[in-house]
């Protein structure tokens, strides 16, 4: 279900292919951790999320809409956004 981002100030993306509703401009660094998923997991297997919050470590890269290694804190979610974390 979509929703007017105008009207509600709220719009729906998808992690991991789960519907995540988050407010209209947030990061989609924010929709992760709303979504309660990792960003990535670490070749030692934990769970990497944002760290830094302005593109400097890369422990928020994720695929968003199939573009590989996207930092995830450097870009705000549009309404219908895909995005894949390594999990």
């Amino acid at each position: 279900m979509r929703s007017d981002a105008a009207t509600t100030g709220v719009i729906t993306v998808r992690v991991n292919q789960r519907p995540v509703r988050i407010v209209n401009g947030a990061s989609v660094a924010v929709a992760v951790l709303a979504a309660q998923s990792a960003c990535r997991i670490s070749v030692t297997g934990e769970n990497r999320a944002p760290l830094c919050g302005m593109g400097t470590c890369f422990e928020c890269r994720v695929t968003i809409d199939g573009k590989a290694h996207q930092r995830g804190c450097q870009i705000t979610c549009i309404e219908g956004m895909e995005i894949r974390c390594d999990e």
